[in-house]
């Protein structure tokens, strides 16, 4: 995880700092005082700071893998269990796992050349984010691409290539995502919707309807997502749709 934190600093400065890396400028403010480019760096690199996580969040896929966890622990009927920080930190490591082939291309094409001074911030720029425009484009569906497009006018022309706007690029691959996620939801939510009906029928049959069928329903639905060993097989079913 040391490297890709890193690697989402290192991206974000990029992103967010541009050329001002590459000089050092002076901005006079009257009375002798000046306000220097390091200044002006060191403001940045909070800003990247606070912002990297998003920005890492952004072009991969943890919004997919977060989503379908989400959507999972509604069907089964548990508000609490798995609590978010543990459903966010399964998917962010399932996330680690998934794209560490991409932050490997990305630092070895793009930040490890800029930190050894082989080349610019702006090379090491197109270079870093090659491998996320890549992968970006692999996942995404072209109609919601274009949707977005034909919103931008000077881009309406835009052909869905690694080389596409960022703009367009990284709203259209989350949108993607989670109109995926929410499609694989639906599918996991249907056998825990079969179990709510069942139970609730055979409540109505014997008169039992002050009982609450969600809180009969609840250890069967559990049992039910035991002995399928759901975890693990929703888990490794979501990592192959990657590879």
């Amino acid at each position: 995880m040391g490297k890709c934190f890193i690697l989402a600093v290192s991206l974000s400065a990029i992103l967010l700092a541009g050329p001002a890396f590459a000089q050092d400028l002076n901005f006079s403010l009257g009375d002798d005082g000046a306000l220097s480019a390091r200044t002006i760096q060191l403001f940045l690199l909070v800003t990247v700071l606070s912002l990297a996580p998003g920005i890492a969040i952004m072009v991969t896929c943890f919004p997919f893998l977060v989503t379908v966890f989400s959507i999972l622990r509604q069907a089964i009927g548990l508000q609490q269990s798995p609590p978010n920080m543990l459903i966010v930190s399964l998917a962010l490591f399932l996330t680690y796992f998934i794209m560490e082939p991409v932050f490997v291309a990305a630092w070895q094409n793009g930040i490890a050349p800029l930190t050894e001074e082989l080349i610019d911030v702006e090379t090491a720029f197109v270079r870093t984010l090659d491998p996320f425009r890549i992968f970006m484009t692999t996942r995404m569906d072209p109609d919601t691409f274009y949707a977005m497009a034909e919103l931008r006018p000077d881009t309406i022309d835009t052909e869905l290539t690694k080389d596409a706007p960022l703009s367009v690029l990284v709203p259209s691959f989350m949108l993607s995502e989670i109109a995926r996620a929410f499609q694989i939801g639906f599918l996991i939510y249907l056998p825990f919707l079969i179990i709510d009906l069942v139970v609730a029928a055979i409540l109505m049959s014997m008169g039992m309807m002050m009982v609450p069928p969600a809180v009969v329903a609840l250890p069967f639905k559990l049992a039910f997502f035991v002995v399928a060993d759901g975890w693990s097989l929703i888990a490794g079913s979501l990592v192959r749709s990657y590879f």
